[in-house]
């Protein structure tokens, strides 16, 4: 197997084949997937063995006198060939990882192989494709946690471990002074706990990216705005708390900590810095100065990490094992975000330069990850994970429209009458010749009752299988919340009813299978999903203006979705799926349409919280399309804003008020030079399924299509667990 190492005396890295190490009892065998790079603890490490040895007795005075007691004892030959024969060794690198469980030692039932792990320990959580973990330095990863996320498990647990040193309380302000990887986290971890945070670091993009991740604020050391905003915060008492995460030869920080604590305010060592404690200034607020001790309790102690020995957790609450798995825990529901930390994933294979550039500064960053070669399937992501497509099949070729009489009407059934469908759709069909609203379905009589008298349905009910059992009513509208889309499409296909069903047409990869094998069953493919954009008639003539592309076209969508009100349904995630989920297969199918194909690859990124999307995807001419949906726009700028480029031209449309073709240096077209009224194309899309259902003609959308912009829709979620790019492939 290869392991990153370090020669102490030359500086050499490397990345060495060693064997592979035995799987010991009380332990586990594991495969790394990914394995973090502490761009403080290892780059110091680093930097100390380039230095020469008059610097590395500087940098480390507790070596040094080592170094003076075995002279003492043992005579300076013997000592020097010891210390000399002690540099001139690799030692290994790493102690942050995520892998799966290859082996399991004699003694250990908590988990078994094939289980994905979070690996803590500079001697068993190192840069190595396979580890030795002993029982109380791991901890099983929660499902749906993505494996590059469970690699900060240990770095998690040091700034855990800080933060209950310092226990924080609600209503508390804190101060962060530094805001590297262990500062980031614990920002948030305060955060999570009810504690106003204030940030210190000279570096302006860290206190930007600090805030992002829940700071009150934060600013340069030097800078009177961070004392003005401690004191505004505290109304000029000081902080609770302050966390020295800094590293580096200044004794700022601790005097900083002084002069802005309250009186018997707690100040807690997290990193490695300078700690010439001013005396007056800690003597008279009679601060309290404590040190956190690595992952927490446990650390240190070979009975304890070696041999598996527990503390009654009676007695020792958070064990360094315990911490591992809290922050796990805080990872998989969202209350701490890492993904924002990680500025490079790098190829295990490329650690040697990886490493050179950090230490040169040619790479900046505030978390690295190694990510290593053949991470097998049951890691949770594959190198290139895939969304289940389910097979479009159709029993006999697909299902006849049924015979109707000529210039009989089309005979509708609407199931849900909310705002959507009394604002957008019904208006729409209530103005349209040869339609006839037939039922309109509701959970309430009363909002039934309030649809048939406002848009003139023949009749009222709340039983749907009386509907789906009317052979008079030739098609079913699914308007209903999410969550039920795909059971209630399912139930009118399996009924033999054309389905128009507004989007999304599922929720999970299971509940768009159920629907094509409600197809495949019934042999009706009559379906249709509300994805109205493509029928807009200002984007459809920028389209023709636009004309036939040759090469591949790069477009770019920009959806200002803004803020949900307090109480929307949308924000039951957990029921009605992500608000991205709900709305995104509208920008998909729209990208999709103009560019002429379905997309081969999903790669999406967030911001914390997943409220902002960027979506990138890729199609088999090599064009791509890239959706950015976010929710902190200003509500005066234009919802959505598209840009199509390819051949040296380009397509602009302007929130389908204005749309634009240029040619060349000039504009070719402009839909308009006054604004016109908002169509997004609802009106065309109803007359066109309305048309498919009269005539028995194919459905305005190919089916296949529809399915593909769902399981694309899909992948998003899926792409930013995983953070790799995601194939929609055809499911066996």
């Amino acid at each position: 197997m290869k392991q990153v190492v370090q020669n102490y005396k030359s500086g050499e890295l490397a990345v060495l084949d060693v064997p592979v190490p035995g799987c010991k009892p009380g332990g586990v065998l594991v495969r790394s997937a990914y394995s973090l790079i502490s761009t403080g603890t290892e780059l110091m490490k680093v930097s100390e063995a380039g230095m020469s040895m008059l610097g590395k007795a500087r940098s480390r005075p507790d070596q040094v006198a080592k170094v003076m007691r075995s002279v003492a004892t043992n005579g300076v030959p013997a000592t020097y060939r010891k210390v000399m024969g002690k540099l001139d060794s690799y030692t290994p690198l790493g102690y942050s990882l995520c892998g799966v469980v290859e082996q399991v030692g004699a003694g250990i039932d908590d988990v078994a192989v094939g289980d994905l792990v979070a690996c803590a320990g500079n001697e068993h959580a190192l840069h190595a494709e396979l580890n030795w973990v002993p029982k109380n330095l791991y901890a099983r990863v929660p499902d749906g946690l993505a494996p590059r996320h469970a690699a900060f498990g240990t770095v998690g647990s040091i700034a855990l471990q800080g933060v209950r040193q310092g226990e924080p309380r609600l209503g508390e302000v804190a101060l962060v002074i530094g805001l590297g990887l262990i500062g980031q986290l614990v920002v948030q971890l305060l955060a999570a706990s009810g504690v106003r945070v204030v940030g210190v670091d000279p570096d302006p993009v860290r206190c930007g990216l600090a805030e992002r991740l829940g700071a009150v604020a934060c600013g340069d050391p030097a800078s009177a705005a961070v004392e003005a905003t401690v004191a505004e915060l505290t109304d000029g008492l000081g902080v609770d708390q302050v966390f020295l995460a800094a590293g580096g030869d200044s004794n700022q920080p601790v005097e900083l900590a002084a002069r802005l604590s309250r009186d018997r305010g707690r100040v807690v060592d997290i990193g490695k810095c300078r700690l010439d404690l001013p005396w007056n200034a800690y003597y008279e607020k009679e601060l309290d100065v404590r040190f956190s001790r690595s992952y927490g309790p446990g650390r240190y102690d070979p009975e304890y990490e070696l041999e598996g020995r527990d503390y009654p957790i009676g007695y020792v609450r958070w064990t360094e094992r315990r911490n591992l798995a809290c922050f796990l825990d805080l990872l998989a529901r969202g209350r701490v975000d890492v993904e924002p930390l990680v500025s490079h994933v790098a190829d295990f294979d490329d650690a040697v330069e990886t490493y050179r550039l950090l230490k040169d500064g040619g790479l900046k960053a505030v978390a690295v990850l190694f990510r290593y070669p053949g991470r097998p399937d049951r890691a949770g992501e594959a190198v290139a994970p895939a969304v289940a497509v389910p097979a479009v099949r159709r029993r006999g070729g697909g299902a006849a429209a049924p015979a109707r009489a000529a210039g009989a009407p089309v005979r509708l059934a609407f199931v849900g009458a909310g705002n959507y469908a009394t604002s957008m759709l019904l208006p729409h069909l209530t103005r349209r010749d040869g339609v006839e609203l037939s039922t309109v379905v509701t959970t309430t009589a009363l909002s039934a009752a309030n649809a048939q008298r406002k848009f003139g349905f023949a009749g009222a009910t709340t039983d749907l299988d009386a509907v789906l059992g009317d052979k008079s009513i030739d098609a079913v509208f699914v308007v209903t919340r999410h969550s039920s889309h795909a059971e209630l499409t399912r139930k009118a296909l399996l009924a033999g009813k054309a389905v128009f069903v507004e989007k999304p047409l599922a929720l999970t990869e299971d509940e768009l299978a159920g629907v094509l094998a409600a197809v495949e069953e019934s042999g009706n493919d009559r379906l249709q999903v509300g994805f109205n954009r493509r029928f807009a008639p200002l984007l459809r003539e920028a389209k023709q203006r636009f004309g036939a592309r040759r090469g591949p076209a790069h477009l770019r969508y920009l959806v200002n979705a803004g803020r949900l009100d307090h109480g929307s349904w949308y924000l039951r995630q957990g029921t009605e799926g992500s608000r991205f989920v709900g709305e995104g297969g509208h920008f998909i199918d729209t990208a999709s349409w103009l560019l002429g194909a379905d997309p081969v690859s999903v790669y999406a990124v967030a911001t914390s919280g997943n409220d902002d999307l960027h979506v990138v995807l890729r199609y088999p001419d090599g064009s791509t399309a890239t959706i950015s949906y976010v929710t902190t726009g200003p509500s005066g700028f234009p919802k959505e804003t598209l840009d199509l480029v390819a051949d040296g031209r380009a397509l602009r449309l302007d929130d389908f008020v204005r749309a634009s073709v240029y040619d060349g240096r000039r504009k070719q077209w402009v839909g308009s030079r006054l604004p016109k009224a908002r169509d997004k194309g609802q009106s065309a899309e109803l007359a066109a399924f309305v048309k498919a259902v009269r005539t028995g003609g194919p459905m305005p959308v190919p089916l296949e299509s529809l399915v593909a912009t769902t399981a694309a829709t899909l992948a998003v979620p899926a792409g930013l667990a995983g953070g790799v790019p995601v194939t929609p492939a055809e499911a066996r």
